[in-house]
């Protein structure tokens, strides 16, 4: 704020005085060997200055004291108001004249060029709060840069509050803010019906005072800017306004983008419930129309089928069964995950114990394939669950049997990657599209897959499930020359021997 747009205090008329006396001064000593008409200029030079750096009122009160001044000391009748000379009252008047219109036209000019600096700040201010919100990544960054712009303008603590979160904690405030319940109460109300307030402790013009300036956009309050501190004065609201309009409508778009982000969540659980019931009662149906179908036969013509058929028929439903089961088994499996409701029971055990498990159920699967296994004794023992840990690798070896080439070997090996211990299930066949590498662990998502080779989709979003319930991390990793890495790594658990 300008000095120009304060009363003009005391001290502003010393220093008028001062100037008449220095330009008085300033003529005693030239007036031997000058013109009366030059030492005027001493006096027109004392208001150009005082209209410059005092503002109007002492510029006029210059004007009218230099020019008394001037007829006291200088024209002839020294020292004396007792004599007129009329040959000098053009000169009194005309220097009582010009020096009223030069204070008033630099003091007029001195005031547009305030203004003029004080809308260029109010200007520089508003763009750089906008250029802020603009660059902000996420809300709190936004609330961030609201009080640090308003904070940076007014000079006073700064905090605002969002109605969508809740009110009576600020999102972001001044370093050191802190409110009393009364405060909170205040903040509340002025939010509640939209209409500004101040904390009872405090007023306006009370450093300790909290005003309560709510942020109304489209006729509702989205917010409350709270500032302890004198509030700005008239020539600051204009500033003032434009900060709580551009924080309005900031709070605003933040509340419409999270209705908007809200609507577009609903909209795709909706289509991927929709895709998920889809996918389940394609995979319920099909092992049901089996054994119905099969079972159906039996009873309808078990007389007139051959030993041999009966048998191929009850294989057939017991298959579909179990496939029935395993897919049931997984969904249940994939609800507790989700549900976080997967207790470890956690031992140390040795990786030889859990791939054995892992091989044992899968040896009529495995057939005549061939499966390596490398695993150097000087390993340390971790600690897992080893039934779940039994399901994540039997999983993964199922995969590596339906998608690798029937003559190519699986390998499993593991190693040490300090802070990791490295399982690894290795199969030869044609690997995994590239930009499906990241998206394989999702649940119900499937890669195209050789004829026979079909699945529920959850089998690796179990995998990812239980290792990341240790702790560890699941990847896939493309072969060179064909087929696929699925690597398991869980934290070193060494236990002594």
């Amino acid at each position: 704020m300008s000095s120009s747009s304060n009363p003009p205090r005391l001290i502003n008329y010393l220093k008028a005085f001062a100037l008449v006396a220095a330009a008085t001064v300033a003529g005693e000593l030239l007036h031997p060997y000058t013109s009366l008409s030059n030492l005027v200029m001493f006096y027109l030079l004392a208001v150009v200055l005082a209209a410059l750096k005092l503002g109007l009122s002492p510029a006029v009160f210059t004007a009218v004291a230099g020019t008394l001044a001037f007829y006291f000391f200088f024209i002839p009748s020294r020292l004396s108001y007792t004599v007129f000379d009329k040959e000098y009252l053009p000169t009194f008047f005309g220097l009582l004249t010009v020096s009223l219109v030069i204070s008033t036209l630099v003091a007029s000019s001195r005031k547009r060029s305030d203004s003029l600096f004080e809308r260029e700040a109010e200007t520089a201010s508003l763009y750089r709060l906008s250029r802020d919100l603009a660059a902000a990544p996420d809300p709190q960054a936004l609330y961030a840069a609201v009080v640090r712009n308003a904070e940076a303008s007014i000079a006073a603590q700064v905090a605002i509050f969002h109605a969508a979160d809740q009110v009576t904690a600020p999102a972001a405030a001044s370093r050191g803010m802190s409110f009393t319940d009364a405060e909170l109460l205040t903040i509340d109300w002025s939010c509640k019906n939209g209409q500004r307030s101040i904390s009872p402790s405090g007023s306006y013009d009370q450093a300790e005072g909290l005003a309560c300036l709510p942020l109304v956009q489209a006729g509702s309050c989205v917010g409350v800017l709270a500032l302890r501190g004198p509030l700005p004065g008239s020539s600051s609201q204009r500033l003032m306004e434009g900060i709580i309009a551009q924080t309005a409508s900031t709070l605003q778009r933040i509340d419409l983008s999270h209705q908007a982000e809200q609507a577009q969540i609903i909209q795709t659980r909706a289509n991927f419930e929709r895709a998920l019931l889809n996918s389940i009662s394609h995979d319920l149906r099909t092992p049901l129309v089996s054994v119905t179908g099969a079972l159906t036969t039996l009873r309808e013509k078990q007389h007139q089928l051959s030993d041999r058929a009966r048998r191929d028929l009850l294989d057939t439903a017991c298959s579909e069964a179990d496939r029935l089961n395993k897919f049931v088994g997984n969904l249940l499996d994939m609800t507790r995950i989700e549900a976080g409701a997967i207790l470890l029971n956690s031992e140390p055990c040795d990786l030889q114990e859990l791939v054995g498990c892992a091989l044992t159920p899968l040896e009529q699967r495995i057939g005549t394939r061939q499966i390596k296994v490398e695993l150097p004794e000087e390993l340390p023992e971790v600690k897992i669950d080893l039934v779940l840990m039994t399901q994540v690798l039997v999983n993964l070896l199922d995969n590596a049997l339906k998608y690798s080439l029937q003559e190519g070997d699986i390998g499993i090996t593991a190693y040490l990657d300090t802070p990791w211990i490295v399982l690894e299930v290795a199969d030869r066949g044609t690997g995994i599209p590239e930009e499906d590498l990241k998206r394989i662990f999702d649940k119900f998502y499937r890669i195209p897959a050789p004829e026979g080779a079909g699945g529920t989709g959850l089998g690796l979003s179990i995998c990812k499930g239980i290792v990341e319930a240790h702790g560890g991390r699941i990847e896939a990793m493309n072969r060179p020359g064909g087929g696929v890495r699925m690597l398991i790594k869980l934290p070193l658990g060494v236990t002594e021997t």
